[in-house]
């Protein structure tokens, strides 16, 4: 009778027993497939320049390859933490072998999918180039090695202690390198969808690579220890993002993405917090937006007032208000299924008495389809929005000066989320999202609860509509639908705040992003919209439904067992960090 010998040394290695000769050499070949992969980006992949980013220069790596060669760097040096190398073992504190399957996975999937295009674009494999047959074997190579390793994943332990002036400066390197590469993603050509599938794929898997490897605990630790510092980070990063644009376009994005992500995190109150499936919340984004409309003064306004900014959006979130306490009021005694098909009506509703109110169909009010244009342009003590501006040698375009101002809103909302979601009202919501019969059981008016919650998001919504019918200048009844190819929408929204993560501050604002960008960056999608959204919420639900960024109680909720990677989500056994959902 033989025994297997390869398990229990595959045990004492991820128990931190002696790595045996065998594991060290597929380790060295892991990081010569990634030195390989590197240096194969040097040669030229094709001929010909029409394939996006000129890939046919020796010595010089431009489009795709800049993304096999970031990630053929990263397999190279994770292989070498795996080694022990000195100076790099805190790359991998939770293990090495899954965080570098990942990102040979990605080194692999991204040399692949550009060699596939050159053919696909190009008519045929022949106008591929000796280097993009050597990226295509080479980058093989990892794969094979990582998938032979055994698994060292081990807990994750406390790091060893660093001066406060160290950690402050990986906080700002992490924000650094963040703006980084959302600015590469927003920048790819957007004639062209290969760069930006390609940026998609090598992020995805470098994403999960770092999970695995347990360095997002570790900054999820570092930022909870240095909350003040990561703010003032996160909003200086946040400042300097128009600044780093050469397009308006690509700021004009930006202010979109803050002003759906600020809207987003407003429902976020509604489903994430007090668990109420609001299918129409983007009504209450319409109605901020034509009261803003009606009272700025614009020549197709049927009103003959001309209210300044400030008292625009403060008319705006109060109207919204109302409408949301009085739709609210009848409705909030509904549960489940049945709210939500209410709610859904209402968005309808306001969207057909919108088109209605045109003079002939009813009272002259919105103008029916042609909407409200001409909304005039801002202008806040002489500061006019659509002005360009310099600052300090930096020039600062109209989308720039709104997306400045939408950030001050999103800064409020934040603010307004984060103390209502700590008060005795955001304790109170979350009783009556886990089970409101008990709620009411301990005393709390569950009523008056909810109405509170639907109020406010309502709030928020006109107040960020507001905003966005100056920044578009015209407001039509299209732009308020329940599903449409274009954002915002209710789907859309609700969408947002599941995919990032419901009762979170950064899941709605992840979720709207991804939402908002990944469709507009590949033009092909908007026509889908509905199909990704339900291939992405599928998806979610199987491999974490908690969400991208994950609230505390939900993660322990679905997964009985494992490792948190949420700041402050940490139990402490043996020196480990982890907790089951039986210890919590």
């Amino acid at each position: 009778m033989t025994t297997d010998k390869t398990q229990p040394t595959a045990v004492s290695e991820a128990q931190g027993g002696a790595t045996t000769p065998r594991t060290t050499l597929l380790r060295v070949l892991t990081a010569a497939g990634g030195a390989a992969a590197v240096a194969s980006t040097f040669l030229a992949w094709t001929w010909t320049a029409e394939f996006p980013g000129d890939l046919t220069v020796y010595g010089y790596p431009g489009g795709l390859q800049l993304l096999t060669l970031v990630l053929g760097i990263a397999t190279g040096v994770f292989a070498l933490a795996a080694l022990d190398l000195k100076g790099l073992r805190w790359l991998t504190p939770s293990g090495s072998t899954q965080a570098l399957r990942m990102l040979a996975l990605g080194t692999f999937a991204v040399t692949w999918f550009t060699v596939i295009s050159i053919a696909v674009d190009l008519d045929g494999l022949v106008n591929l180039e000796p280097g993009g047959w050597i990226a295509a074997v080479v980058t093989a190579v990892p794969v094979a090695t990582t998938f032979l390793l055994p698994d060292d994943s081990r807990p994750l332990r406390r790091p060893k202690e660093l001066p406060s002036w160290a950690e402050i400066l990986i906080i700002a390197a992490v924000f650094a390198l963040g703006l980084y590469v959302v600015n590469y993603g927003i920048q790819t050509d957007a004639d062209h969808p290969e760069p930006f599938i390609g940026y998609l794929i090598a992020v995805g898997f470098a994403a999960v690579a770092l999970v695995k490897a347990g360095l997002v605990s570790r900054i999820s630790e570092l930022t909870s220890a240095y909350r003040s510092t990561t703010l003032v980070a996160a909003l200086i990063t946040a400042i300097v993002f128009p600044f780093f644009q050469d397009k308006s376009s690509f700021t004009e994005l930006g202010v979109n993405i803050a002003i759906f992500a600020t809207v987003a995190l407003g429902l976020n109150i509604v489903v994430g917090l007090a668990g109420l499936l609001d299918l129409g919340y983007v009504a209450f984004l319409g109605v901020g937006a034509y009261t803003a409309a009606l009272v700025s003064g614009s020549t197709a306004s049927t009103l003959d007032v001309r209210f300044p900014f400030w008292a625009a959006v403060i008319t705006g979130g109060v109207v919204s208000l109302i409408f949301g306490v009085v739709i609210g009021a009848p409705t909030l005694r509904l549960r489940g299924d049945y709210l939500a098909i209410v709610t859904l009506g209402f968005g309808e509703i306001f969207r057909l008495a919108m088109l209605n109110l045109d003079g002939t169909s009813g009272p002259s009010v919105t103008n029916g389809p042609d909407g409200i244009p001409n909304i005039p342009p801002l202008e806040i003590f002489g500061f006019n929005f659509n002005d360009d501006h310099s600052f300090a040698g930096l020039n600062l375009d109209s989308n720039g000066n709104y997306y400045l101002l939408m950030l001050l809103v999103t800064i409020l909302v934040v603010l307004i989320f984060s103390r209502a979601g700590n008060s005795r009202i955001g304790r109170a919501w979350v009783a009556i999202r886990e089970d409101e019969t008990a709620a009411t059981a301990m005393g709390i008016n569950g009523f008056r609860v909810k109405l509170i919650a639907f109020a406010l998001g309502a709030t928020l919504a006109g107040v960020a509509g507001a905003v966005w019918a100056h920044f578009q200048s015209t407001v039509v009844p299209e732009q308020y639908v329940f599903a449409g190819p274009v954002p915002p929408n209710s789907t859309f929204l609700v969408a947002a705040v599941i995919l990032g993560g419901m009762g979170t501050i950064g899941g709605p604002l992840l979720g709207a992003t991804l939402l908002y960008l990944i469709p507009k960056k590949l033009e092909f999608l908007q026509d889908y919209q509905l199909l990704a959204f339900g291939i992405a919420l599928i998806l979610l639900m199987r491999f974490r439904p908690e969400g991208i960024v994950p609230n505390r109680r939900q993660q322990l909720e679905y997964h009985e067992t494992g490792q948190l990677d949420v700041p402050g989500a940490t139990g402490l056994k043996d020196g480990a960090v982890g907790v089951t959902k039986a210890e919590a």
